[in-house]
């Protein structure tokens, strides 16, 4: 090691080194402008000229290429360095008055103005990088030409160059934008597009694939990498100070031995380049939906900013074209529905919405559809919202799609519902594109030998829907069908229960036990927080002013670190802030981001892997409370955001370490209701081990199921029924309770007490986890003569009557049906989701036990989603006739000799009317309004009665209270498929409870301090868990923290303040009040 003194200090380098080197290594500041740590140095700018003091005189060198030796003295900021430094800004704001850098350097320096001129047309301060990095590339297609005032970068005889191999480097490395890729290479320059970014953006050839990638570490794409395209380069190995780079890695083969696959390949968008029915190769303002997703995205090409591709103009008019490449056989595109687009379509336009301004100008969004299929859980609140919120839907069949040379907009040509040709102008048309099975996953699939329809989605029976053709190999996700989130989410659970029971003699046989760093002891260290603020894409920093809470976190008192993060739940974010809280020493950590009911146990995972105690960590909602409330009043939340965070830190400054007592879980589990769903969740939870008991309220198994005849695949339910049953009652494992009403709830996850009574007879079962597959029923109408006319019946039994073979049903005499009764009406908003396949299930098996006879169906939106659209399909084909009425005028059915059904044609607008001879209702599903077992359970209802999961997407099987899940019909309407799905999702979830043994409960507990407490029994009748007892030897209360969970009633309601609550005791709560 070579020593010197740098700034009288004595630092040490290595040989070879130069002074700027050492001098970043200790922190030391030295201004440059033509040196980049990838090229040789060159000296050229002077702006990084330094003292140097040898022993006997001082001279000026160039800290960039100095080589440093032993003994020498070095001044990098003299009176004397920054005047010559001074001067040579001033020449440059001479040569370059409007660029930024130097504009920046000047105020640095204090220069207001050049004592010798401005140029505002240069733009090239001289710097020599853009020659030297072409130079290693290998080309040197460029150069340093003229003299004194002459001097320029350019090409030999100033033509554009053919040695230019367009790689960009010139253009990349200048600091001030002058070099312009297109002004020296002859050929046509082309953009790399992002994968990520659909091609709405370039990218390097060396690139992180997107910000949250797993693993977060860039690739390079050898496609367009210098190295591997002429052998020379290599920047990035010379920059790369870990030594991660190795040009000469191969693909690998691996082979891995496992028990089953899982397949998760997912699908690909539709591209609506194939057949450019709307100009979508030529128009850069009409984009795919999922393109449109990137633009609207703070982190896509625009920064969150809504503008026309082509001009970056704020857009006025936005139309989405629904169905592009689904339900269209036509022009290469596909029969089924996509299944998501309706949804994310209303999704993207209230989104476009808020982007813009509220009142007369703001966007009018249009969305052009055949059905609007909203029929996912609370989807059709969604729907309805964007309709209140002035978004125009509009049912039509678009042609064309023209550009307006003149105007910059969009000529958007339709058949509207009367059959009229009408034409709107758009500044964006966004193409509601569906999914389709990627090419690579047909070729897997084939080597796996499973079986595929026509379009390459796997097959799968509806009664085991995870199930392949092949044994052992599962599916899930849109390789099985388009499928939205959720669905996908509950399938994957599903595919890993399956599996689970399949391995089950296998499980913990190769696992491995995760490391946890052992607890940081904080006892006597002084209080130093961090804060990380998040941005959340634009949801927080697209109204928070991120900077300005930056500024005043850090003047808080005991905040020792402040730092923004674009997402702070990402992976390499969570990584970093572990390391941030190692390397700061941090001792509390606040996080402003999101809710913490999402996203707490996250953080909280990030300070154990820190060796902090997860309960020295305070979560302020900065989007929820402030951002989202307040998107309007951007000054406000930042204000709100403010006070916010300085609450937060004032009681994580009182934060003190908790424990977590260990308790042993039951490894029994209980299912509420002997449905199809409850009897799979049991089969489920028995095939991976587990003991499990039913609970059935009524005297037989089965539930709705009973009255299905077949399912839209044409399957036949009562014969898989009826072999479900069998395999229950025959189960060593599975006990059922038929007649059972459950009496009494007590206990908490992994060690419930339920109280049930078959007849006379009360018995108490201990077990550690319970599954709600308690069902839901048929509506009974009350309208279109429904129980006061025979020939008027509802579709289930209508399929009563198929399974008895009817005779009724052959005879020649038409039949109706009429879609959404008790659905999607004020009292009851909701899609039943299942009516539309049922009904056109039905209309089929009457035309096929009478070709001849007449049979309608009278509808507002038909929506037989994903690949049922090919029974709709063939429903029309085989005579089935559909009728859209319309829904503002009445719908009436009138008896005596013959019933006659009267509405209003909605394409005609004239009346019509039917004299059937069978009326069949498609009733909505109806779930228990306020059921018992809510209350018991702790557990809540949404608005419709159909019980809450605790999370749409992350969480759709799982109830918010521990060790409580849910399927089937009581979590929303759904076909039997995919209550089967979710029946074996709610089993995997509830294993990873069963298969742990023994599980932590939480710090933020309760307690009582008997020296203050009056004996007075509110906190036990409060109490919603009855986690206060009081004991009657003592005459005092006492709180039993498995049952608590830390709500606070007992601590607000105390007379004598009696009552704790760990992690939000009195002084942190009046901590927080006095911060504001």
């Amino acid at each position: 090691m070579i020593t010197f003194k740098l700034n009288g200090k004595k630092v040490q380098g290595e040989d070879g080194q130069t002074v700027l080197q050492v001098a970043e290594k200790y922190g030391v500041e030295i201004p440059t402008l033509c040196h980049h740590k990838a090229l040789d140095p060159a000296g050229m700018c002077r702006m990084c000229t330094v003292e140097m003091f040898d022993g006997r005189r001082t001279k000026f060198v160039t800290a960039c290429n100095y080589p440093i030796w032993e003994g020498m003295e070095i001044f990098t900021d003299t009176e004397t360095v920054h005047e010559g430094r001074k001067l040579i800004v001033e020449m440059l704001l001479s040569r370059c008055t409007s660029v930024p850098e130097i504009q920046n350097l000047a105020k640095k320096y204090g220069i207001e103005k050049s004592r010798f001129g401005e140029d505002n047309e240069n733009d090239c301060i001289l710097c020599g990088l853009c020659v030297r990095v072409c130079e290693k590339m290998g080309n040197s297609a460029i150069t340093l030409t003229g003299r004194g005032l002459e001097m320029k970068v350019d090409t030999p005889f100033s033509v554009q160059s053919d040695i230019c191999k367009g790689c960009g480097a010139c253009e990349f490395i200048c600091p001030t934008g002058h070099i312009k890729l297109e002004n020296i290479n002859k050929g046509e320059i082309k953009k790399i597009p992002s994968e990520y970014e659909l091609g709405l953006k370039g990218r390097k050839p060396v690139y992180v694939p997107y910000a949250q990638a797993v693993p977060n570490t860039p690739a390079i794409d050898r496609r367009y990498c210098m190295h591997f395209k002429t052998g020379g380069c290599q920047i990035c190995t010379e920059v790369c100070g870990v030594n991660a780079i190795d040009h000469t890695m191969q693909d690998e083969i691996v082979e891995l031995e496992v028990g089953s696959i899982v397949l998760a390949p997912g699908a690909k968008v539709y591209n609506p380049g194939k057949h450019d029915t709307y100009n979508y190769n030529t128009n850069p303002n009409v984009v795919t939906s999922l393109e449109f997703e990137r633009i609207l995205s703070a982190s896509g090409p625009y920064g969150g900013h809504l503008v026309r591709p082509s001009d970056h103009v704020e857009p006025k008019k936005i139309a989405w074209i629904q169905c592009v490449g689904s339900r269209d056989e036509h022009l290469d595109g596909k029969g089924y529905c996509s299944g998501v687009c309706c949804t994310y379509a209303v999704k993207e336009a209230m989104l476009a919405k808020d982007h813009c301004p509220e009142g007369p100008d703001g966007l009018d969004a249009a969305i052009f559809y055949i059905d609007i299929r909203t029929n996912g859980k609370d989807f059709e609140r969604f729907y309805n919202r964007a309709k209140d919120g002035g978004v125009r839907f509009v049912k039509s069949k678009v042609t064309k799609v023209d550009h307006n040379d003149e105007t910059g907009m969009e000529i958007l040509r339709y058949v509207d519902a009367a059959g009229k040709l009408q034409e709107e102008e758009f500044d964006i048309v966004v193409l509601s594109v569906g999914f389709e099975v990627a090419e690579e996953t047909k070729e897997m699939a084939k080597k796996l030998g499973l079986e595929v329809d026509k379009n390459g989605f796997a097959v799968s029976s509806s009664f085991n829907p995870v199930q392949t053709s092949r044994d052992g190999v599962f599916v899930c996700g849109a390789f099985s069908a388009p499928k939205d989130i959720p669905t996908s989410v509950i399938d994957s659970s599903a595919a890993a229960g399956v599996t689970g029971g399949l391995l089950a003699d296998s499980r913990f046989t190769l696992t491995k036990t995760a490391e946890i760093p052992p607890e940081r002891a904080i006892k006597g260290d002084p209080t130093r927080i961090g804060v990380f603020l998040c941005c959340c894409g634009s949801n927080i920093a697209g109204v928070v002013d991120m900077p300005k809470l930056e500024a005043f976190a850090k003047t808080l008192p005991d905040v020792a670190h402040v730092e923004v993060n674009m997402y702070s739940c990402s992976q390499d974010t969570q990584e970093k802030m572990s390391e941030v809280i190692r390397d700061q020493n941090l001792n509390r950590v606040v996080v402003a981001a999101c809710t913490p009911k999402t996203h707490e146990p996250l953080f909280q995972e990030t300070l154990i892997a820190a060796s902090l105690n997860k309960y020295l960590f305070e979560m302020a909602n900065i989007r929820n409370h402030c951002s989202w409330v307040h998107k309007d009043a951007p000054d406000k939340a930042t204000l709100k955001a403010m006070e916010t965070v300085r609450m937060s830190v004032q009681k994580a400054a009182l934060a003190q370490p908790l424990t977590e007592p260990k308790l042993s879980i039951v490894e029994k589990g209980l299912v509420i209701g002997g449905g199809v769903a409850g009897m799979e969740a049991a089969k489920n939870l028995a095939a991976q081990g587990y003991e499990t008991h039913i609970l059935e309220r009524t005297d037989q198994l089965g539930g709705q199921a009973r009255s299905l005849h077949k399912t839209w695949k044409g399957e036949d339910v009562q014969k898989y029924l009826a072999q479900l049953i069998s395999d229950i009652e025959s189960n060593e494992l599975i006990t059922v309770h038929k007649n059972a009403e459950i009496t009494n709830v007590e206990g908490f996850v992994g060690d419930f007490k339920t109280t049930f009574k078959v007849g006379e007879e009360e018995t108490t079962y201990n077990h550690g986890v319970t599954i709600f597959a308690c069902g839901a029923t048929e509506y009974k109408p009350t309208e279109y003569l429904y129980g006061q006319d025979p020939r008027v019946v509802t579709n289930l039994e209508l399929e009563k009557k198929l399974i008895q073979g009817d005779a009724g049903l052959k005879s020649a005499g038409a039949a109706v049906f009429i879609q959404c009764v008790g659905s999607r009406i004020p009292s009851r908003p909701y899609c039943s989701k299942l009516c539309c396949t049922q009904s056109i299930k039905n209309a089929l098996a009457l035309k096929k036990a009478n070709p001849k006879k007449p049979v309608f169906v009278l509808y507002r939106d038909m929506r037989p989603y994903g690949l049922r659209e090919n029974l709709y399909r063939e429903a029309r084909e085989k005579g089935v006739t559909f009728i859209r009425y319309n829904d503002d005028k009445p719908l009436d059915v009138t008896g005596g000799d013959k019933l006659t059904v009267s509405f209003t044609d909605y394409v005609l607008g004239k009346k019509l009317q039917i004299s059937p001879e069978l009326l069949v209702l498609a009733a909505a599903i109806v779930p228990e309004e306020r059921n018992p077992l809510a209350q018991a359970f702790k557990v809540s209802q949404n608005q419709d009665g159909f019980f809450a999961e605790a999370h749409v997407k992350l969480r759709p099987n799982d109830f918010a209270t521990d060790g409580v899940f849910l399927c089937g019909l009581t979590h929303g309407p759904k076909p039997i498929d995919e209550a089967i799905a979710q029946a074996q999702a709610a089993a995997a979830r509830a294993v990873t409870l069963l298969s742990r043994k023994e599980i932590s409960v939480a710090g933020t507990v309760a307690s009582v301090d008997s020296q203050f407490c009056s004996g007075c029994k509110v906190c036990v009748s409060i109490c919603p868990y009855s986690a206060p007892l009081f004991n009657e030897k003592t005459g005092k209360a006492e709180i039993q923290s498995t049952l608590c969970k830390g709500c606070g009633l007992c601590v607000a309601s105390c007379r004598s303040g009696a009552i704790h609550l760990a992690g939000f005791d009195t002084s942190q709560i009046f901590s927080m009040i006095d911060a504001l």
